[in-house]
């Protein structure tokens, strides 16, 4: 059992607070700056606030704005910022061991061994990790792999996947933004659909639909004269991350593993966003009886530092070769320590963060859903855990996505109430609630009854 006051004493307790409009007069200065001297090629580039300070689920700008965070730094505070025992270990680390190249530390080690440990079944105690910066370096890493290991160069991946932004990754990514003008991308890419239940690009329903989107795959993959006939691998996420947070129903990816093991391809789970105790359970492949043959990882393991990582079945890691993938930065010893202590926190106790998340998510799902029911802007309320997304519509019968302007509209209204969340989406109409798994739950609420007041009047 979690206690609600040790996770309250995590984060700032007046949050949200606010002193001024955002961006402020600091915070603007510091903006000014970064729109001269940094690329706005990043991700948020342009969003209006500075972070200054961090604790636990709540930040602070410079103009000393205190916000409830739902965003976790997309997904990666799983145990919230500045984790007191996660601070103390990366100190404890410092005084020792920092920088160790690509050869053996022992804290990489023992990270290496902790990720064995809680992998989902089928990688759990059976496993090899490698080690890099980011969940592109995993992917990119993957694909190389698949390629050693299977003699095979396709890979199918799905409409509305993020699998990264390098060359690899992004040629699997579909979002437009990633992709129009820097084409053309690596070959062997097969995209097929994915279970958008809400969007049927099939116009069906769940469940009379009868899963005709997982047939779909096992079609593609084991019928002659698809163009399938040399796909090494599948990679996909159980639950899609930028593309609007959409889950796979239950029931399709045992349909999609079966129709891999048949064509001789591996299975990859992408888990770099939905993993690391964010769906309520340690990896959301966990939700599905499915055992993946890899699973790229990173984001909440890591939290306040970059950590991310390939694992995979350790008779396919036999098959790759020594010394062909070096990677300098991977798996530094203070990272290491980092993240072995989130991962501790994530899993002491019988999982009970963990555990905890499910019933937040679940606490919190309901409360927008019942509200919904009197607000024509809210379309879809789904997820798992503290992985929610809220479709927003101009009205429900339409189904139209609601429009940028007004996404952004609310966006920023919700900034300046001291509540930090961010759109996601295939048409960028989805909003996100994605917060650290310490979120209180009267902070939890609070966000949630301020964000259904702005959508009310829209």
């Amino acid at each position: 059992m979690i206690n609600e006051k040790d996770l309250a004493a995590l984060s700032y307790d007046e949050a949200p607070k606010m002193v001024t409009k955002v961006p402020g007069p600091k915070g603007s200065e510091v903006l000014e700056d970064s729109f001269a001297y940094e690329s706005m090629a990043r991700g948020a580039g342009r969003y209006p606030m500075v972070y200054a300070e961090g604790k636990g689920a709540t930040v602070k700008d410079p103009d000393g704005n205190v916000f409830i965070d739902i965003t976790a730094g997309v997904a990666v505070n799983s145990v919230g910022r500045l984790h007191p025992r996660v601070i103390s270990a990366m100190q404890e680390q410092m005084g020792k061991l920092l920088h160790a190249g690509d050869m053996s530390n022992i804290k990489r080690t023992e990270l290496a061994k902790k990720v064995a440990s809680v992998a989902p079944p089928g990688l759990r105690d059976n496993c090899t990790t490698y080690f890099t910066q980011s969940g592109s370096g995993a992917v990119e890493t993957a694909i190389k792999f698949v390629r050693s290991i299977t003699g095979r160069s396709q890979i199918v991946a799905f409409h509305g996947a993020y699998h990264g932004v390098w060359l690899g990754g992004n040629s699997l990514t579909t979002g437009d933004q990633y992709r129009k003008g820097y084409g053309p991308f690596m070959p062997g890419v097969i995209h097929l659909p994915y279970p958008y239940c809400y969007r049927c690009c099939f116009g069906l329903e769940y469940p009379s639909c009868k899963l005709q989107c997982a047939k779909y795959v096992d079609y593609v993959l084991n019928t002659p004269y698809t163009g399938a006939d040399d796909v090494g691998a599948l990679i996909i996420e159980a639950q899609q991350g930028e593309s609007g947070y959409v889950p796979a129903p239950p029931g399709y990816l045992e349909i999609v593993k079966e129709a891999c093991e048949k064509h001789g391809a591996l299975y990859i789970s992408d888990e770099v966003q939905a993993g690391a105790g964010r769906t309520g359970k340690m990896w959301c492949i966990e939700h599905y009886d499915v055992e993946p043959d890899m699973i790229t990882w990173g984001k909440g393991m890591g939290g306040d530092v970059s950590m991310a990582g390939l694992t995979l079945r350790k008779d396919l890691a036999e098959k790759v070769a020594d010394y062909s993938q070096p990677n300098t930065w991977a798996a530094n010893a203070m990272t290491c320590a980092a993240s072995l202590t989130n991962i501790e926190i994530l899993t002491e106790n019988d999982k009970a963060l963990i555990n905890r998340c499910a019933e937040l998510g679940e606490e919190i799902s309901a409360q927008i859903r019942e509200a919904a029911k009197d607000i024509e802007t809210i379309g879809d309320v789904r997820g798992k855990g503290l992985m929610i997304g809220i479709e927003m519509v101009k009205d429900k019968e339409s189904r139209t996505p609601l429009d940028g302007d007004t996404m952004g509209g609310l966006m920023m209204d919700l900034l300046n109430k001291g509540i930090i969340m961010v759109p996601c989406g295939r048409y960028g109409n989805v909003f996100r609630f994605m917060p650290s798994l310490v979120l209180t739950r009267e902070h939890a609420h609070k966000a949630t009854e301020i964000f259904l007041d702005a959508v009310k009047k829209v």
